[in-house]
């Protein structure tokens, strides 16, 4: 009578006996850095989740200049744009929403373009006051200074008499004025400058500037 031989997997020893060993599995390696790595992972995504949550959520529609704006010039819309910035408790910006009360105000100072306006760039100041007025006269290169006018600036009209022209005794020979607006006429070519005075001075000054024989002198910008 014969046996059947069954086949058991293993090893067998070298004594040459059936007895058979079994192979336990191979054990995972574990691999420290990638554990680390994906750790760091995660915590950069969750501080980036929250810094994009907190930057949208801080953030404020504010107007900005779109070109330059002189300082007394009437602020229109076509002047302004918006922009998203980033709250700041340390900058006070006009809020987008207040473009229409923005509109019409004049700039109290001057803005460059991009710039943010702020509540101390405006003003509703009229010009000219009660008790004042304002005169315009075209200046030749010969009889402006220099330098380019701004709005503010301190100026007295100098009259300058023809040569062998004498002006009456006691006339004053210069007027005091500030500078309100500069602008170039399209039709001359020349520098048209407004002058606010006093209104007791505006005749005058309207009649000097009619002869000709006048000269715009600049005084000292220091405020």
């Amino acid at each position: 009578m014969s046996s059947t031989a069954t086949r058991v997997e293993g090893t067998i020893n070298q004594d040459g006996s059936g007895a058979s060993t079994l192979v336990p599995p191979p054990r995972l390696r574990r691999r420290p850095a990638l554990v680390v790595a994906a750790i760091g992972a995660i915590c950069v995504g969750a501080l980036l989740a929250g810094w994009a949550w907190t930057a949208t959520t801080t953030t404020q529609e504010v107007l900005v200049a779109r070109t330059t704006i002189e300082r007394g010039e009437v602020i229109g819309a076509e002047d302004l744009a918006r922009l998203r910035v980033s709250a700041d408790p340390a900058l006070t910006p006009v809020s987008s929403a207040e473009l229409d009360q923005v509109v019409g105000q004049r700039a109290a100072l001057d803005i460059a373009a991009g710039g943010l306006l702020t509540p101390n760039s405006l003003t509703t100041e009229v010009v000219p006051n009660e008790g004042q007025s304002v005169v315009g006269i075209a200046l030749t290169p010969e009889r402006a200074p220099g330098l380019e006018l701004q709005y503010g600036d301190r100026v007295r009209v100098v009259v300058t008499p023809a040569q062998g022209e004498t002006l009456p005794a006691g006339t004053p020979l210069s007027s005091e004025a500030t500078v309100v607006g500069v602008h170039t006429s399209t039709q001359s070519g020349q520098t048209v400058v407004d002058l606010l005075v006093p209104r007791v001075d505006a005749a005058v000054l309207a009649t000097r500037i009619a002869t000709g024989n006048i000269t715009l002198v600049l005084d000292s910008r220091e405020r």
